[in-house]
């Protein structure tokens, strides 16, 4: 991301990004924030990128934004499976969000879902049964 505003390929970006250790140079971002000043931020965003946490995308989905997802992955060591990825790769499937596997596409995936229009959200339990069934897979 901070590649991408210091290159002039995306602009006006603000960030939540937790316990990080690399602090953006070219952009406002925030550690932590609490819920009211998270959803007031997202409400003003024009595209919401996330992680693939369920939390963080049906967030998003709520209020209607288009929602680019990076999810995190084992081969990278950003989390102890791929849940992340199925998650993702499910919401994609059902038009919900824009997904990107390999960071060298995440401007691409912004500019595209400045024009996304997310497919609503039926209900919250879609997400949570996607995460359902892939656990049980597991099992």
């Amino acid at each position: 991301m901070d590649n991408l505003v210091a290159d002039g390929k995306i602009k006006d970006v603000i960030a939540v990004i937790g316990n990080s250790p690399y602090e953006p140079k070219n952009y406002k971002w925030y550690r932590f924030v609490d819920y009211k000043k998270y959803t007031e931020l997202e409400k003003k965003s024009s595209v919401v990128v996330v992680h693939a946490g369920v939390g963080s995308i049906m967030s998003a989905l709520e209020l209607g934004k288009p929602v680019v997802v990076v999810p995190r992955q084992a081969k990278f060591n950003e989390h102890i499976d791929d849940h992340q990825v199925y998650t993702a790769k499910e919401l994609e499937k059902q038009g919900k969000v824009i997904a990107v596997y390999d960071i060298s596409d995440l401007a691409d995936a912004i500019k595209m879902a400045e024009k996304f229009k997310p497919k609503g959200m039926k209900d919250k339990s879609t997400v949570l049964d996607i995460i359902k069934s892939k656990l049980d897979e597991w099992s």
